[in-house]
C-alpha cells in the first residue's frame, strides 16, 4: 500500500483535488475537533463533483456512535472510533480492495 498524506487543516476541495490528482482507491479521514459531521460529506461531495464517487471513504476519531449512520449515508464505508485496532482498519482496506478487483472497479 502507497499513502499520500496532505498534512492537517486541509479543506474538503483540497482533499478531494489531491485525491483524484494521486488517483487513489482510498480516502481516509481522521477529525477530533467534532465537525465530522460537517467535513466528512464535504469531502464526499467533492470528490462526487469531480466523478470521483468511486473512491472507497472511511474515516475515524471522536465520532459518537448516533453520527455513524449518518455518515455512512453520505458515503462513508465505514467509521473507526477510538480504540480500534490498526489491524481492523488493515483488514477493511484489504476487504475493500479485494472486493472492488473482484467486481472490475477501480483498483
Amino acid at each position: 500500500m502507497e499513502v499520500v498524506y496532505t498534512g492537517i487543516r486541509q479543506t474538503p476541495e483540497a482533499i478531494a483535488a489531491a485525491a483524484v490528482q494521486e488517483d487513489v482507491d482510498f480516502v481516509g479521514l481522521s477529525l477530533l475537533s467534532g465537525a465530522h459531521n460537517h467535513l466528512f460529506p464535504a469531502v464526499a461531495a467533492c470528490l462526487a463533483e469531480r466523478g470521483a464517487s468511486d473512491i472507497i471513504l472511511f474515516g475515524g476519531g471522536v465520532i459518537p456512535e448516533e453520527d455513524i449512520p449518518g455518515l455512512t449515508a453520505a458515503g462513508f464505508r465505514a467509521i473507526f472510533t477510538p480504540g480500534t485496532p490498526a489491524p481492523d482498519v488493515v483488514d477493511f482496506i484489504k476487504r475493500e480492495f479485494e472486493a472492488a478487483a473482484l467486481s472490475g472497479t477501480k483498483v
